[in-house]
Order: C-alpha cells, then structure tokens, then sequence
C-alpha cells in the first residue's frame, strides 16, 4: 500500500497548470491529491520539509542508453536507473541500439524485465525503424508499439535511402507512432569526429560539416508532410537547423526537437586537445550555433532538453581521439546545466521545467509531466542553490565520461517521487560538505 505524503514548505512550480507558488502537495495511492489545498481529513504518513526548494514535475529524458541489454561492461539499468533517479528523472525513453536491437516484442519483454529488476517501471523502449537497424527492411512496428514501444527511430543508423524512408514513415503514420528521427546524413558525415570547422582544422581531425544534418533535416521535413507522420527531431546542434524546425512549425507541420544539454554550453572551443570526453555526436558546433539553439528554446522553436546519456567505459574513451566512441555520461549534469541557463538568463526557471517535463510528456502523449490531481504522482525536489562537485564521490552512473569531471555544479536533487514512491533521497550533514545517497526498495 502507498504511502500518504505530503509534500510542504515548497516553491511549487507546475508549468502545465500555471503554478509557481509556496505550498503543499499531497499524495496518496500513488497520486497526486491536491496541490495547496489540504484534502479533508488527510492524515499524511511520511511529510517531506521542502522549505527554500522547489518542488515541480519528475523529469522526462527523451534519450538514454543504459547499456543493457549487451553492453553490461558499460553500465546496468541498476546503476543508471539510479543515476537517473538522483537526478530528478522519473521517466526515459531507450533508445533502440541495445544488443540485441529493439526489434521484436521479446526485446521489449526483456527490457520490461530489467525495469521491474530495477524498481524503475517508467522506462520505454523506442522501437528499431528498420530490422537491426540496417536501414533496409521495415520493422515490425505495429507489433513493437503493441508490446510497449513509445516510438520508432533508427538511432544514430542510417536509413540507406529516401524510399525505404518514406515507406517507414507511412507505415508510423498509419498506426499513429512517432518517429524519433536523428538528423544525420551518414555519407556526409564521412565517419567524422568534430565539427568541420577551426578545431578540426587545427587539429587534423575528420570533420562533420553542418549540411550533413540539416540536409537530413530538410528530407525528412518533406517526406513528413508527404506522409503525415508525426515526427519529433532528436539532438539537433545548428542554427540552421533551428530555423528549418521554426519554418517547419510556422507552416503547419505535426513536428517537435530536442537538443542534449551539453551543446547548450559548451562549442568546439572549449575542446581539449585530444580529449575523447568531448567526442560527441553530433559534434560540438560553434559559439553562434550555440546561442542560436538557447534563443531556440527560449522562443519555442525547440521543445526540449534531453541528457542523450551514452555511459562509456574507459576502453571506450581511450586512444586517439577519431577512434574513441562518442558521447557522454549526462544524466546527473541535466539539471545543474538547465539551471545554469537561468542563471545566464538564457530562459527563465519555469521554461527549463516545462523543457524537462511537461514538454517531452506532450511529444510523448504521457499523462504526466504535471502534477495535476488524479495524475501519478512523478515530483522531483531541489535545491537550485546547492553547490556540489562532479566526482567519484557523488557520481552515481557507471560511467565517468564527462567534460564536467571536476567541476563545482550548482543545483541538486533532493527527493525523486515516481508514482508516489520516494526513489531517491539525498541526506545531508550538519556540515553538509558530505552527502549520503540511497534509493528506497
């Protein structure tokens, strides 16, 4: 039987619902009850002191890999569920390059399997667009959503051409799922590591030019007005590409885009030479790519913020820098680095928790993302003041591949609530320069 709790003393900010203010939240049964008003007779089991924080909608991350099943070396939904959990994230969608690909209901199974192993139910697989993600034969995906799938995507993978690309998005359209479409025109690409620009130059690096994602962008655009079919463009990283999605929207078409945390902050110049932990996909593109992706959110042009967490292990990392394997570790610096925002008045707080939460629960069609009465009760709990370092010590995912090791981060979790159970707590000491971290059973 669930608890019932009462949430009090916090800032309650609900962007779904227009709130931002001091007050309660009560939860029972795994709901929320009322938001400020005390129900009548509510007698509260656990009663959680919010006071000086702010208390909003769990975070909904559109891309993750937890590295099972397949690559278990790398890390496990029980440390990156628990990784997530400290991070205020109630929800995540996996991508399908899991080993096998999710390209059959017995997959799914198995990664339902490992959720409810992990005591972290809200993870939905995106299901594989094309067989094993080759690109040439149609998926299954009727059968995919049938067994839980939330959408469809072909990853980082190329679609080998426009035909089979089209057919996949008839058939989505058909059945009414979205497709989470990575801009990327593999050939293009070339196999490259940076942006083809200074730092690729200097350094002798292959390069990835811009054209290679907003070309991709650009076709798929015309193929979902051809088809119908709602489309949702994952981690876009340039200016032009923001403007294609804003044209896109002004004319009328059913699509939405995220962009992963880091390309908010940090651009080809902040590379270290040869460090793999900035070798990301897309690459990290200029300073006006940069400004032009927050202006993209600020304005709406964007809808979301993602973590794109891609946990490596060291082998991963090492050796020259083209033959590393991209991305980072991103789930724990997803709030620090969308508060970090505030603070440079790049949007305003209650945009950055629509952008984690009420946001990607509409792309998703999830009832949640708000804490609407009647609703599971999902609540993430911070301290937007709360200083601490990213490393060994608080680190939770397995893996450290991070451009931010090291570095003092401002904003932390406090409790995580999915579905009315307390999933992450954070205690502090009197000295509050340690801090002890569990996840409830």
């Amino acid at each position: 039987m669930n608890n019932q709790i009462q949430i009090k003393q916090g800032r309650i900010i609900d962007p779904a619902n227009q709130i931002d203010h001091i007050g309660s939240v009560y939860i029972a049964d795994g709901k929320i009850v009322s938001v400020t008003h005390e129900p009548l007779g509510f007698k509260p089991d656990i009663v959680i002191n919010a006071d000086n924080q702010i208390v909003c909608p769990g975070f909904i991350d559109l891309s993750t890999r937890l590295r099972e099943p397949g690559q278990s070396r790398k890390a496990t939904f029980k440390s990156e569920t628990l990784a997530a959990a400290s991070a205020g994230i109630t929800t995540m969608c996996l991508q399908p390059d899991t080993k096998p690909v999710i390209d059959t209901p017995a997959v799914v199974e198995l990664i339902n399997e490992l959720a409810d192993k992990a005591r972290y139910p809200q993870i939905y697989p995106i299901a594989a667009l094309t067989r094993s993600l080759e690109g040439t034969e149609l998926s299954s995906m009727l059968s995919l959503k049938e067994a839980g799938c939330i959408a469809v995507g072909n990853a980082n993978q190329p679609v080998r051409n426009l035909l089979i690309l089209r057919r996949a998005m008839e058939y989505a359209a058909s059945h009414d799922l979205l497709l989470m479409f990575r801009s990327n025109d593999y050939w293009l690409g070339n196999n490259g590591c940076a942006h083809e620009g200074v730092f690729a130059t200097r350094y002798g690096l292959p390069s990835i030019p811009e054209a290679a994602e907003t070309i991709a962008l650009a076709q798929c655009l015309e193929l979902a007005e051809l088809t119908g079919c709602r489309v949702h463009f994952g981690q876009l990283s340039c200016k032009r590409s923001v403007i294609k999605i804003h044209q896109a929207k002004k004319y009328g078409l059913n699509v939405s885009a995220d962009v992963a945390a880091h390309q908010l902050h940090l651009t080809e110049n902040d590379i270290a030479p040869f460090d793999s932990a900035y070798h990301v996909l897309p690459p990290l593109r200029t300073e006006a790519d940069k400004q032009y992706l927050r202006q993209g959110l600020a304005g709406g042009t964007l809808d979301s913020i993602c973590s794109d967490h891609q946990p490596h292990d060291i082998d991963a990392k090492l050796g020259a820098f083209p033959e590393t394997e991209p991305g980072i570790s991103s789930l724990e610096t997803l709030l620090p680095l969308m508060l970090k925002l505030v603070t440079q008045h790049a949007i305003t707080l209650e945009q950055g928790i629509a952008l984690l939460s009420q946001n990607p629960a509409q792309i998703l069609r999830l009832k949640s993302g708000a804490l609407t009465p009647g609703l599971s009760a999902d609540v993430c709990i911070f301290d937007a003041e709360l200083e601490w370092q990213v490393n060994s010590e608080n680190w939770l995912s397995r893996g450290i591949n991070t451009p931010f090791w090291g570095q003092t981060m401002k904003g932390r979790v406090t409790h995580t609530l999915q579905s009315g159970k307390i999933i992450f707590q954070l205690e502090t000491s009197a000295a509050h320069s340690s801090h002890r971290l569990w996840m409830a059973n």
